[in-house]
């Protein structure tokens, strides 16, 4: 069965680097104002190895509100050192996340908001766009799960500024 055509990754991704921004300056600027509200930022998980990005992983997929509500986290994923800085990708294939690792030099991607986009594939019941409308809804419902209200919040405020469709 052939997979839809992935129409708003671009969208997605100019959305989601706006909420990497936001948190990377949240510690010289905690509070910030977004569509009328005033939020104090969560702090987003960084991480050193490739090991601790599995066990996060696990653990996230491990928690009884994303194993109640998505049947795909009964299924482990595998982290693996993508080569090269290129950006982070899930292989439905092996069930397995390929980011850039610190040996490579690329930190960047040792983030939570990565890993969850990530995993967010990864919890697909089936074939769907990559980056359609049930993608970026279960990727707000695991940001609001697993890093806070307020993250989800973030996220959905930058999807619905930059046009990108939810549910």
């Amino acid at each position: 069965m052939p997979v839809p055509r992935d129409t708003q990754r671009t969208l997605v991704y100019d959305a989601e680097n706006l909420v990497h921004r936001l948190l990377d300056r949240s510690a010289q600027f905690p509070v910030v104002e977004i569509a009328g509200s005033r939020l104090t930022l969560p702090v987003e998980r960084r991480f050193a190895t490739l090991e601790s990005v599995q066990h996060y992983l696990l653990q996230v997929l491990a928690l009884p509100t994303v194993r109640a509500r998505w049947p795909r986290a009964a299924v482990a994923v595998v982290v693996r050192e993508r080569n090269g800085r290129g950006a982070a990708h899930y292989e439905r294939a092996g069930a397995m996340i390929a980011v850039p690792g610190a040996t490579r030099g690329s930190q960047w991607a040792l983030r939570e908001f990565v890993l969850l986009h990530e995993l967010a594939h990864h919890l697909a019941d089936g074939a769907e766009p990559s980056h359609g409308s049930a993608f970026t809804a279960r990727l707000i419902e695991l940001v609001e799960a697993v890093i806070g209200p307020e993250a989800g919040f973030l996220l959905r405020v930058s999807f619905g500024e930059n046009g990108v469709r939810v549910g």
